[in-house]
């Protein structure tokens, strides 16, 4: 469901997917190949939103932003299911585990690992190709070579689910 919102009209590519039961509302930018999961809401109502190129929004995300403030999601970002992520900026190529929370102000570097249920705190700084775990989240070990193509093919398959939803995804109940 994509909403308009006192003005604030979400901007969101064709070459993008946002699932029917996903809610978009206000001053959203989601660009080429994003895959938006069920029930996701990316809620730009007084905040600003901005989703890069190739990232995926799996189920259950909320993203969201303070008055007048910017949340800002890189390309090629792959955020897990139950996450949330607030007035926060996350650069390219971040993976946020299942059930993460980032918040105000916190900066998440390229190629950063939050693992499941960690919690980036107010103003947090994550360091690129680091691996952070915890409540709050602290550096656990660095990303390696490897992983970062392994990551890569598993980031492809989100993309390809823009199209293959789009042509695909058929309601039978």
């Amino acid at each position: 469901m994509i909403y308009e919102f006192e003005g604030r009209v979400p901007k969101i590519s064709e070459k993008a997917y946002v699932h029917e039961t996903a809610v978009v509302i206000g001053n959203v930018t989601i660009s080429d190949g994003v895959w938006v999961g069920p029930n996701a809401t990316i809620r730009g109502d007084y905040g600003t939103i901005e989703i890069g190129e190739n990232s995926a929004v799996e189920d259950n995300v909320v993203i969201h932003a303070r008055p007048g403030e910017r949340t800002k999601i890189g390309n090629w970002v792959t955020i897990g299911h139950g996450s949330i992520v607030h007035t926060a900026t996350v650069n390219d190529y971040v993976v946020i585990g299942m059930g993460s929370v980032i918040t105000d102000y916190a900066v998440v570097g390229t190629w950063a690992v939050l693992a499941e249920g960690s919690v980036v705190k107010i103003r947090q700084v994550v360091d690129p190709e680091t691996v952070v775990a915890g409540v709050p989240a602290q550096p656990k070990t660095k990303v390696t070579e490897e992983y970062k193509k392994q990551w890569i093919e598993f980031k492809k398959i989100y993309v390809s689910f823009t199209e293959r939803y789009k042509n695909n995804l058929k309601r039978i109940g």
